[in-house]
Parts: structure tokens; sequence; C-alpha cells
């Protein structure tokens, strides 16, 4: 399943694009509107984007009331996942209660991760289970790759009532005017995204696999189906794209089909059986038959040993 990064793509006003993904992310809804950081808010660095928009949305009410019937209606049958943001646990908590009872959603992602505005003091693993209790949706916790122990944060929230793992959000960047040597962005730093975070990604994807085996939206970099296809082998069961869609807004769709050729040239029918593949390898040697020379192995590709 390909998804959007949650605000990297307008559904309402790029319908089309939004149409060509398998499910659809929000930008991230707080209880109270944001009218986000201070400008500039993007910059371009030569590894990827910066951003500094710091949550920028109407607020619950107005999108309760007026944008996801919006969305609704352009998606056409889209199912939508709305991206909850917060201050506090109650925050996040409130917003799940509102949507438990609505059929035009289809699960929430927590944005317990965003680097450009200030966290929660609650864990990630409290306010999880704060919005477990007010919700039967799935829970998908969106995490950060800036922690110290990410598989023990991962285990944390799957034991709060997590369904699943987004991975992961942006990281930390600084970029600096070649003339005046100071910071592009009007908040200093911002949140780095695009080819220099999929590394990152993929090394958060093989640990959250590895701590919890819960299913995975895995991020970060994505722009060709190789891409896609090494973030399902890192443990991945979805793939979500980003930076690319201001490029590229046929990527989902030119993604989906080299993906499909990616597979096909390993042998495999269909994404699933990607999922997991760089936890299957173990590295042996076997003698060549000339003295003191080995070769490396790899065994148990497809579940023999």
């Amino acid at each position: 399943m390909i998804l959007n990064a949650s605000g990297c793509l307008d559904a309402i006003t790029a319908p089309e694009v939004a149409r060509s993904l398998d499910a659809f992310v929000t930008k991230t809804v707080t209880p109270l509107p944001r009218g986000g950081n201070p400008p500039v808010r993007i910059a371009e660095t030569d590894v990827g984007l910066l951003n500094s928009i710091g949550l920028a949305n109407p607020g619950r009410d107005r999108f309760l009331r007026e944008t996801l019937p919006q969305l609704v209606a352009e998606l056409e049958g889209v199912p939508i996942w709305i991206s909850v943001g917060g201050f506090c646990a109650d925050d996040y908590a409130e917003t799940c209660h509102r949507l438990d009872a609505r059929d035009d959603v289809a699960a929430v992602e927590l944005n317990l991760s965003c680097p450009n505005v200030d966290d929660a003091p609650e864990t990630a693993a409290e306010i999880v289970a704060a919005c477990r209790s007010a919700t039967s949706l799935p829970l998908w916790a969106k995490l950060s790759p800036a922690t110290w122990d990410l598989g023990e944060v991962a285990r944390a929230v799957a034991d709060a009532g997590a369904d699943g793992l987004a991975l992961v959000n942006t990281i930390r960047g600084l970029a600096l005017d070649e003339r005046t040597l100071r910071p592009r962005l009007g908040t200093g730093t911002g949140g780095l995204s695009g080819p220099a975070l999929k590394p990152i990604a993929l090394a958060a994807v093989f640990t959250c696999f590895r701590a919890t085996r819960l299913p995975i939206v895995g991020m970060g970099g994505v722009q060709t189906g190789r891409d896609a296809l090494e973030l399902l082998a890192a443990g991945a069961t979805h793939v979500a794209v980003g930076t690319v869609l201001f490029a590229d807004p046929g990527a989902p769709r030119r993604i989906r089909e080299e993906l499909a050729t990616e597979l096909q040239a390993r042998g495999l029918r269909q994404a699933e059986e990607a999922a997991g593949l760089a936890h299957h390898a173990v590295r042996s040697t076997f003698h060549t038959g000339v003295e003191g020379v080995e070769k490396p192995l790899l065994i148990g590709q497809n579940g023999s040993d």
C-alpha cells in the first residue's frame, strides 16, 4: 500500500494525486487553529528539503466541520487517515474521541515526533494509552528517529495499544545562507526530509521490525520503486511518499509500477513477499576449493537453511 507522508499533499487542491494513493494521510490536526511558524518555512538543500511549517492547520472543530467532508467528497472512496497532534495526552485523546464515531475515518496516525513544535510532556506510550482508551480506530504511532533507543519506544507504544508504527518523521537540520551565513529558516532549524533521510528510515524500520513485528508504514527518501522495495525488505508493510511529490506529482503511480518490476526481477509475486527479507539473510561462507579463499554466501533467503 502506498500512502503520502502527512503534510506533503493537499488533497483538496490536488485530488487526482491523492486518488492515486491507496490511502490518504491528512495534515496534522491540533485542538486549536495554528498559524504555524514564522517564514521562511521551507529551504532546499543539496541532500533534501528542510521545513519548519509548525503544524499550521485550521483546528479540530473546523477540520471536522469543513475539511473532512471536503476530503471525503474529493477522494471518492480512498481511505482517509487522520494525523493527530497535540501538546498533552488529553489533546490527542479528545481528538481521537471525536473521530471515533465517524465512519469516514479509516485510521489515526498519532504525530508523536514533529521536530518543529514543543513535545508533549507525556511519553509516547502514555499518549498512545490515552488515545487507545478514547477510540477503537486503528492507531499508528509516528515516531522520531532521533531517539536513544527506538526499539524500546516501539515496544512501549505496542504495549500501550498501538496497532502500527509510522517510521520516520523528519530529523532536525540546519541550512545557512551562503552569503550571510545566517539560518535560512525563520526558526533556525527545521525538519529534514528527502534522500538524506532514507538510510535513517531504513535503520528505524529494521530496528522496530525486530522489536515488535507491528505493521509499519516506512517513509523517508522514497523516490523510486527500489527505495520502496528496500523499506519493505527492512520490515515495512506499507510505504509513504513525501518530498518527491513536490517535484513529481505522478510519483505514486510511477513508484508502484517500478516496485512491481523490482519484485518481478526477484521472482516475487507481490509486495508482501518482500516484507522483512533483510532479516532473513544470514551471512556465512563457503570454500572455493582454493586454499585460504572463501566467498560470502547468503543462506535462508527463502526461509530455508
